[in-house]
């Protein structure tokens, strides 16, 4: 199995480390992944210059663009023989309508397009708090198995939110099935001097019972299933 990783943290980020440490107990892993961070970019892609790509060696590719743009280089030049795509860790959750705004939702998004299966990986936590990269990577590898033994179809593709890590680690194989909430985030704007200055309390959002990010706020990994329709 061939497995292609990336994310929008960039390519130094231990969310990522983490997740190609798990995943290569399942397969070849290569990493193509953004130069620098680039979250929140959403789907948005790179076709108004070159799209440069730096080797660095051991299967590990660093691309000068969006994380939809290291899918698509990497489908269609640096791995077309990847059986999955799979974007992460990525340091904060993506649940609800966060998946519209995520570059790292995007990037598996683009595969799914691409006919590729493909799962996103992001970890909720309060920033008071310590991560701890090692049991999402633990969670990781087996919840893989689990989806990877799912029924396949076109189009579909899955976004996975670690519950916070001191939850976490008292049973990193614990997860739930959850639709999307669709609630907007809290968004208010501050004008100040030099413009509005944007503020979200996002640990204070509100959600719909059962929902994904009423479970994952409640301490327990979800899973969604979402498709390109």
């Amino acid at each position: 199995m061939k497995i292609l990783i990336t994310n929008d943290d960039g390519i130094q980020a231990p969310g990522l480390a983490a997740l190609a440490g798990a995943m290569a107990e399942h397969g070849q892993v290569v990493v193509v992944a953004p130069s620098s961070a680039a979250s929140g970019v959403s789907h948005q892609v790179t076709i108004d210059k070159p799209l440069v790509v730096h080797s660095l060696g051991d299967d590990r590719y660093a691309v000068d663009g969006t994380p939809a743009d290291c899918s698509r280089v990497g489908l269609l030049q640096i791995c077309p023989d990847a059986d999955w795509v799979l974007a992460g860790i990525n340091l904060g959750s993506n649940l609800g309508v966060d998946v519209w705004m995520s570059g790292t939702v995007a990037a598996v998004r683009e595969a799914a397009l691409l006919g590729c299966k493909a799962i996103a990986w992001s970890q909720y936590f309060n920033p008071l708090k310590p991560l701890d990269w090692p049991t999402a990577s633990t969670a990781a590898k087996a919840l893989f198995l689990d989806l990877s033994s799912q029924p396949s179809a076109s189009g579909v593709y899955w976004n996975v939110n670690f519950s916070d890590p001191a939850e976490l680690v008292k049973d990193p194989l614990a997860w739930q099935a959850a639709p999307l909430d669709h609630h907007p985030l809290p968004v208010e704007y501050e004008l100040k001097p030099d413009g509005y200055h944007y503020h979200c309390d996002y640990h204070q959002r509100r959600s719909a019972p059962a929902s994904d990010v009423d479970i994952c706020f409640k301490g327990t990994t979800t899973v969604t299933r979402l498709t390109i329709e």
